[in-house]
């Protein structure tokens, strides 16, 4: 069923959505600069796939041990001073790469990274659900798709000018302190923009669960399954993207299709597939239930990364590049329909959700299994993940239907 076009925001919450979404492009940037580092320091290093996933493994740690702590944080302190701790956690842990690349290690590097996942899920935990009320909660979904749209564009940046510079041939593994060091000083800027700006926070009414015993996140696991199957469906979703990110240059190097530089310029292709992918599904979820179109994208991809696993040749390089299309709503997509009547719980829960990067990790499985078989064989594993999201958005759409017919036979 077609929906009645609405307005992506209010006036009055024009400023903040602005300001708010720009932060999407810097995180966006962190999280892409890693599939560029991860065969980096595979070339200058000289170190397997196995051993650079700890590239992933590290920052997306740093999410999973601050997600909650995060979330307490800015239940307590509000959305704005938390963004400010992410900016600052963010820097600070891109500086670092300055005295790391001095040291020379691989493993002195893991350690500026896991800082800067600890920024980083400060600003998601923070910024995702605040986009999510700045306007119509009917419109709530195709809002957080326009804002992650930005954080498509930093992952092009990153891919395309981190890429072209650090695979030169006058780069070592030194040559990665100068693009974290701009990117340190660009984001201790904001944070103090940020922390001189006035944001309005956003009061939840109280709900009849505020008045039950037991703990935020103990009610989110007893009276809302669908936010539980919302969140094992964003770790799914988590461990497909991810490690289809980190692995998509060691696939297409690996079975000789081109060399590292233009393989980031091939990675930089998809990323715009996906880019483009949100803002046409922000489009599209103005008009069309976000439910049924997570479906329709959700089987998409698990057409693709069947593709990939008949092992077509090139063809499957093609399919990963349209996976990309079908992917880009998901995460905004399941995140802000797994908060869907949440209430005062909403901040408990989108630091539940933003544990879920921890998939990332799962890259970590892919090496290894492409270490000891082949380059196919680990497709299996965001084939297994985009099938979970599959079983989400079937779910949601089926009682999305049964809602609809309950209220049109009470008419």
């Amino acid at each position: 069923m077609i929906q009645q076009k609405k307005s992506i925001t209010e006036k009055k919450f024009l400023i903040p959505f602005i300001l708010i979404t720009s932060l999407f492009f810097l995180w966006g940037f962190a999280r892409a600069i890693l599939d560029v580092l991860n065969k980096h320091f595979q070339n200058s290093l000289d170190i397997t796939i196995t051993q650079s996933a700890l590239i992933q493994v590290t920052t997306y740690l740093g999410y999973f041990l601050m997600a909650i702590p995060a979330g307490w944080f800015i239940n307590r302190h509000g959305y704005r001073l938390g963004v400010v701790m992410g900016l600052m956690l963010f820097g600070i842990g891109s500086l670092m790469f300055i005295p790391c690349a001095a040291i020379g290690t691989f493993y002195s590097f893991l350690s500026a990274l896991f800082i800067i996942g600890c920024g980083l899920v400060f600003l998601e935990v923070s910024a995702n659900p605040y986009v999510t009320e700045l306007g119509a909660h009917e419109t709530a979904t195709s809002r957080l798709n326009l804002s992650q749209s930005f954080n498509g564009m930093g992952s092009l940046f990153a891919t395309f000018a981190v890429g072209q510079f650090l695979f030169s041939e006058e780069t070592n593994s030194d040559s990665v302190a100068l693009p974290y060091t701009i990117l340190g000083i660009l984001v201790l800027a904001i944070a103090l923009i940020f922390s001189r700006v006035s944001l309005p926070e956003i009061n939840h009414e109280e709900t009849a669960e505020d008045k039950m015993s037991g703990t935020r996140i103990i009610k989110l696991f007893r009276h809302h399954p669908m936010f539980v199957f919302g969140l094992f469906s964003l770790l799914a979703y988590e461990v497909a993207e991810i490690s289809i990110n980190s692995y998509f240059m060691n696939f297409v190097t690996g079975e000789g299709w081109m060399n590292d530089k233009t393989a980031s310029i091939v990675l930089t292709i998809a990323l715009a597939f996906f880019m483009v992918g949100r803002f046409i599904g922000s489009w599209i979820m103005q008009r069309i239930p976000a439910e049924k179109t997570l479906l329709i994208c959700a089987l998409g991809s698990v057409i693709c990364m069947a593709v990939i696993l008949l092992d077509f040749g090139k063809i499957s390089m093609y399919a990963i590049i349209v996976n990309y299309l079908f992917e880009a709503i998901m995460f905004p997509t399941i995140f802000s329909l797994s908060l869907k009547g949440l209430g005062n719980l909403t901040k408990s829960a989108s630091s539940l959700l933003m544990m879920t990067p921890i998939g990332g990790c799962f890259f970590l499985l892919m090496g290894i299994i492409a270490d000891n078989t082949n380059l196919i064989i680990p497709f299996i594993i965001p084939f297994s993940g985009f099938f979970i999201v599959l079983l989400f958005a079937s779910e949601l759409t089926r009682k999305n239907c049964g809602i609809k017919n309950q209220t049109s036979m009470m008419l």
